[in-house]
């Protein structure tokens, strides 16, 4: 080899050697402005508007805005609208915009925009449906402001505008809010702090986001839903890892930096690593439910669901959940046990088998096929459907449970077949703690006449006490419309009550200012 040779090689290693130096840094920084979350379920739906799943709606946070926003007391305050006005007559509500306020792709947010977003969000959500009840136009009359023009009084407008679920009201662009309520939107452009990455969209495995730079948040402290939202992090991205022992594993090895809904059952082992936070997702909770199908037999008849109320256990199920008597709370109401003025009805005995047998029958159940659908992968609910599936058929029911992924639960649950030709006669799944705190937003209970939440339960007197509850002026004649409303939902059994309960979320110690609110909330988090 010559001495020249022998330098370019030298020269050689040189470079490579301090490009495998740089590499990691760039890489390590790279990892340092990414949030890599385990999503509790997989994104099937990217529009949030048109479904209630919790994952949609973490979603939705991320891409869009919402005019108000509740702080960690559930009030409402201000988020896009910079405030707003009420007439003399209580009946008109002008709002205005934020300036500077943009879509992602460039476009201003408009009056016009807010308007439409509320007429398709009211198409879908329990409080929006009540909202539109009310109201007798709306109008823009200039691109930042907007008006809401009631047929007479609401005394909780701002609640209903500004309420966390089931469906938050997101603002889209009017071009988009224009998209029939019941189909998918077919972009993803908000005016939120993060863009939805579509070209790297697979769904079944990745979600990403890149951070909005254009995004002003407010200037104020971030307070659950309401405050300034300042991102941290250039980009947000999802891994979707269904079986809980691998998705737990990335955790402790720092593949990932967050694990939204841990496994019960691998809870204490995550806790014996100092290197992560284990602790309640929120502060209040999710209420567990069993959902019938009131436009089939057996359960379009009340007497058969009034059986299945009666029968449930509730500590079964959230043992099925928590392993042990820790964690959950029994709740024999309608509404969010605790409240004030809520009712706990107080069955936490069940009736004997022998008795509900002879009950079931006496209420004319003739034999029809119970179809039961349950997410595998969703293993807090799998363990809730097999235990009603096996209760039914103690008691006499014909059950067929029906094992599937979420994302298909999601779409055959849509489908008012009858249950044998794609249909179903009930699902289970859970409803954060403070969306069913009243009888406006409590989608489980609300029963509109075009029938609403998947389930379609339809009840003149389930909307009349609603309404009344609306319109209620003082906290006495409120008082009265709710406890009508809760033994209406009590006597009609919208759904059966399971317990609440707190999931645990697990995440690296080195986030921190994380939100708590149940939801996965990517502003304000940062790493230390």
């Amino acid at each position: 080899m010559t001495k020249k040779s022998g330098l370019r090689r030298r020269t050689l290693l040189q470079g490579a050697a301090a490009a495998a130096l740089a590499m990691p840094a760039i890489a390590q920084d790279t990892r340092a402005r990414t949030l890599r979350l385990i999503p509790s379920a997989n994104l099937s739906f990217i529009d949030p508007t048109i479904t209630t799943a919790g994952v949609s709606i973490n979603h939705g946070f991320a891409v869009f805005d919402c005019l108000y926003g509740i702080d960690a007391q559930n009030q409402p305050h201000p988020q896009m609208v910079e405030g707003h006005t009420v007439s003399d007559d209580k009946l008109t509500w002008r709002f205005t915009l934020r300036p500077g306020l943009k879509f992602h792709d460039g476009e201003p947010v408009r009056g016009r925009d807010c308007i439409a977003s509320i007429k398709r969000w009211s198409a879908r959500d329990s409080f929006g449906q009540a909202l539109a009840g009310f109201t007798d136009r709306m109008d823009a009359p200039d691109d930042r402001t907007f008006r809401i023009i009631l047929k007479r009084p609401m005394g909780v407008v701002i609640e209903a505008l500004a309420h966390a679920g089931p469906i938050p009201l997101f603002i889209m662009p009017e071009r988009l809010a224009a998209t029939d309520p019941f189909k998918q939107v077919t972009e993803m452009v908000g005016s939120g702090p993060f863009k939805f990455l579509a070209n790297e969209f697979v769904s079944g495995s990745r979600v990403a986001y890149a951070r909005n730079e254009a995004y002003v948040p407010r200037d104020e402290p971030s307070n659950w839903l309401a405050g300034g939202k300042r991102a941290y992090f250039d980009r947000i991205e999802w891994t979707v890892i269904p079986d809980q022992a691998t998705a737990a594993a990335a955790l402790s090895k720092g593949e990932v930096d967050w694990y939204e809904v841990a496994l019960l059952d691998l809870v204490p082992q995550l806790s014996k690593n100092p290197n992560l936070v284990v602790r309640d997702s929120s502060p209040f909770g999710l209420e567990s439910i069993a959902r019938f199908n009131f436009l089939h037999p057996p359960f379009n008849n009340p007497a058969i669901r009034r059986v299945v109320r009666d029968a449930v256990n509730q500590v079964d199920y959230m043992r099925a959940i928590h392993g042990d008597d820790n964690g959950f709370t029994e709740c024999h109401a309608m509404f969010l046990c605790g409240l004030p003025g809520v009712t706990d009805y107080g069955l936490k005995t069940p009736k004997d088998l022998p008795t509900l047998r002879a009950e079931l029958k006496a209420a004319g159940y003739n034999g029809e096929k119970v179809v039961i659908i349950n997410p595998t992968d969703y293993s807090f609910i799998s363990s809730q459907g097999q235990l009603t599936a096996d209760l039914l058929g103690k008691i006499g029911f014909n059950v067929d449970l029906l094992d599937m992924d979420f994302g298909t639960l999601l779409q055959r649950r849509n489908s008012k077949a009858t249950p044998d030709k794609g249909g179903w006669s009930m699902f289970h799944t859970s409803a954060a703690a403070l969306t069913v705190s009243n009888p406006a937003e409590n989608y489980n209970t609300r029963g509109p006449a075009e029938g609403g939440w998947a389930g379609w339960y339809v009840s003149a007197e389930a909307e009349k006490h609603a309404e009344a509850w609306m319109a209620a002026s003082d906290p006495a004649a409120r008082q009265v419309a709710f406890d009508a409303a809760q033994r209406t939902a009590f006597d009609e059994v919208p759904y059966v009550p399971l317990g609440f309960w707190k999931p645990k979320t697990a995440y690296r110690r080195d986030l921190i200012d994380m939100i708590h609110t149940g939801y996965a909330l990517f502003w304000n988090v940062r790493r230390a």
